[in-house]
């Protein structure tokens, strides 16, 4: 797989930039896929080696999804006027659950889908408080430190303190080995449903490597389609590269949100070549995403709540309208393959990479991973959030006054980052 992304590499730099064509959101997003931290070409609040010892810490302490995007003053132009609307939005793109923190100009805005309410407020302007005058990469460090925190506070009880007697030391022996056998094999069932999510996305990343073979060649006399190509390319690259890296399967919707836009600039490619315009942009076939773009909606009888609309690709949609079952996505649980409706909630985020949160829920009513899906959808499927953080809340941060000297100069306000 990385042997086709490197052979093609001298073709995605002779094409123009697909970010050329994107708003400044959409190449954030794009970048926060495949890595946590995002600096805007040109702004200058954060070094390229503050960004690598964020991207070090979150992966030690965050304890989950952190993305940080750096990003210039206009970039609130496309969001209402407003940071946390550009937070917000942000996370509605990447399509990750998550905590999202910005930096927009000289303003800091966090929020988040899977803290308390408003606790990513807090944090953040905890944070601030406490490292306003140490600069953006201190205060951006203290946030993925707090978050980290919170998140293990959250998912731990606190141990009480009792009078040492030898009861309380012989209890604390025994829980002490009861929770270590817990955790190792909590740490074996989340290997082993790693490499079952991992396996699935593999043989997506091979499809669609196998799909694109030979287009290089037939795009090279043509601008339009050759441009395309390209975009699939860098698409296909951030996936495999967010294979590579991924250590849990929440990581695995990077991968497959970048094939679901590989496969797609693909498609456009061969419509250039075609002499036709470019597909409508459309969730991917629900049958199976390996068979592209959508075209329709068909009615399908759901094994969770009877006949629903489905987007399918025009070969499954002539199958299902002629009575036929359309050859599913299969993936393999437990040895065994499956619908991959069916599987369980850890495969949720491959399958949220591909549609988002907001349409499989609805879909899959009744199991099991679509009630885990449903259980984060709305930050990305509500159109106004409001005045709170993904969560609830208000949103915290600092000004940092000045906006490019951090050595000491007049961080007014207290509310912006």
């Amino acid at each position: 797989m990385r042997a086709l992304a490197i052979a093609l590499s001298a073709l995605i730099l002779a094409a123009p930039a697909a970010a050329q064509e994107e708003s400044i959101l959409e190449q954030a997003a794009a970048a926060l896929r495949a890595s946590p931290v995002y600096i805007y070409p040109g702004t200058t609040m954060l070094t390229d080696a503050e960004a690598q010892n964020l991207r070090d810490l979150i992966a030690r302490e965050g304890n989950g999804p952190v993305m940080i995007a750096v990003l210039p003053a206009e970039a609130k132009a496309e969001a209402d006027n407003s940071s946390t609307q550009v937070a917000l939005r942000l996370g509605r793109l990447v399509r990750i659950g998550g905590v999202y923190a910005v930096v927009v100009g000289n303003e800091f805005r966090a929020v988040s889908t899977d803290l308390g309410s408003g606790r990513a407020a807090n944090l953040a302007t905890q944070a601030f408080d406490a490292h306003r005058d140490d600069g953006v990469a201190a205060v951006l460090a203290n946030f993925v430190e707090r978050v980290g925190e919170a998140r293990s506070a959250g998912r731990s009880a606190p141990i009480s303190n009792s009078d040492g007697s030898r009861f309380w030391l012989v209890g604390l022996v025994i829980g002490g080995a009861a929770l270590g056998g817990f955790l190792f094999f909590r740490r074996r069932k989340r290997s082993a449903e790693l490499a079952e999510v991992k396996e699935t996305a593999r043989e997506d990343l091979v499809a669609l490597a196998e799909d694109v073979s030979g287009l290089d060649e037939q795009v090279e006399a043509n601008p339009q389609a050759k441009e395309a190509y390209a975009r699939a390319m860098e698409s296909y690259q951030r996936a495999d590269d967010a294979f590579d890296r991924a250590s849990s399967p929440q990581d695995v919707a990077r991968v497959t949100s970048n094939l679901a836009d590989a496969r797609y600039e693909m498609e456009t490619a061969k419509a250039r070549l075609a002499g036709e315009p470019p597909p409508e942009r459309r969730p991917p076939c629900f049958f199976d995403p390996r068979h592209g773009t959508s075209t329709r909606e068909v009615w399908w009888n759901s094994p969770y709540r009877g006949p629903v609309l489905v987007p399918a690709c025009e070969q499954d949609a002539r199958r299902v309208d002629a009575g036929e079952q359309p050859e599913s996505r299969e993936v393999t649980v437990g040895g065994r393959r499956q619908p991959f409706w069916q599987a369980p909630s850890y495969f949720a985020p491959w399958a949220g990479g591909y549609y988002g949160g907001g349409l499989l829920p609805g879909l899959l009513a009744g199991s099991l991973l679509g009630s885990t899906l449903a259980g984060t959808s709305d930050a990305y499927a509500a159109t106004d959030v409001g005045g709170g953080d993904w969560s609830g809340g208000d949103f915290g941060g600092g000004d940092f006054g000045g906006g490019g000297d951090f050595g000491g100069g007049d961080f007014g306000g207290g509310g912006d980052f």
